[in-house]
């Protein structure tokens, strides 16, 4: 029989340069693990951070599939409002159907497809749910699902781009079903991942779980902030704050506004009865950004790896229903 230990992974706050290491030997910082946490920190070469490919044509949605406003113009209005008695219901199905897409299509994030290969599998998944792919044609994108890889922090846009052994790939996945948009993401490992890449994903997901725990009707929405950016500073990663989660339902993004890290002037109240995202984006170094040309792809600006986990929820009177699960 064979056994397996975790490797040790630096903790967030380092020790001092005379200081014992912080991976017990009793030797000073400075002669152990000093020289390898700086490389390990330090800004990813450009020649081996993720490049553009070929995007290929917008895909088609057939005729009988019902499309949200903004399907054909790029120019989303105010939604078209259904039975304001079966919302919930509606609403749980369209989410449910996301969850579902988004497991399909995470099972097939392996080394060697294409972004673009599951781009395609996630937009036949819509269609056989008689859904439309809210991305598409929202504002122009011009593919069915968000995939981010590496130090892509959101809206990576599926091309002809391989995935590699030890890439990491968020799948940002939302459908049009039943006059509501339900949105959901989750970033999985390809192949064999690094051990940073483990914990970076392991926290990231308890990040997201932190937050919705935090839901409760009555309080300020930055309380979701709050305990998602003390979760993500204890083990020492960044909150992107540029981005935030939405509400969401018969429009794709609305108020109120969602921030991952803690902000004081986000004082709108929790109330039961919203639909909104928590999707917290975090990074392995610095948070702040650089947009590519294509005008959507973000990513972190020293090229370090970046993760996010997305559920969209129902306040109830107690707290919060994740309705994106299967």
């Amino acid at each position: 029989m064979s056994t397996s230990t975790s490797p040790l992974l630096p903790p967030a706050k380092l020790p001092g340069p005379n200081e014992p290491c912080w991976c017990g030997s009793g030797t000073k910082y400075k002669k152990c693990h000093r020289g390898e946490d700086s490389q390990a920190r330090a800004p990813v070469p450009a020649s081996r951070r993720v490049q553009p490919g070929v995007v290929s044509p917008r895909r088609p949605v057939p005729a009988h599939i019902p499309r949200p406003d903004y399907a054909e113009t790029g120019r989303p209005g105010p939604g078209v409002l259904g039975d304001p008695t079966t919302r919930l219901t509606r609403m749980r199905r369209a989410c449910r159907a996301a969850a579902e897409v988004l497991q399909v299509t995470g099972a097939a994030a392996q080394p060697g497809i294409t972004t673009d290969a599951l781009d395609a599998l996630a937009h036949e998944e819509y269609i056989r749910r008689g859904g439309y792919p809210s991305t598409l044609g929202y504002h122009g994108f011009p593919k069915s699902l968000c995939t981010s890889v590496n130090e892509v922090i959101l809206h990576g846009i599926p091309d002809s781009r391989a995935l590699e052994d030890g890439d990491i790939v968020n799948l940002d996945i939302t459908i049009y079903l039943d006059g509501m948009h339900g949105d959901c993401s989750a970033t999985f490992p390809v192949g064999k991942i690094d051990a940073a890449s483990e914990q970076l994903l392991r926290v990231t997901r308890e990040c997201l779980m932190l937050g919705i725990e935090a839901v409760r009707p009555g309080l300020p929405i930055n309380v979701i902030g709050r305990a998602i950016e003390a979760h993500a500073k204890r083990h020492g990663y960044g909150v992107v704050n540029a981005y935030c989660g939405h509400g969401i339902g018969e429009v794709f993004h609305r108020s109120p506004q969602v921030c991952h890290a803690f902000d004081p002037h986000a004082t709108d109240i929790i109330e039961e009865g919203m639909f909104f995202t928590i999707e917290p984006m975090l990074t392995m170094g610095a948070i702040h950004h650089r947009d590519w040309d294509d005008g959507w792809t973000v990513v972190t600006a020293d090229g370090r790896r970046s993760a996010q986990f997305e559920h969209t929820i129902f306040v109830t009177r107690d707290g919060a229903e994740i309705l994106t699960q299967v």
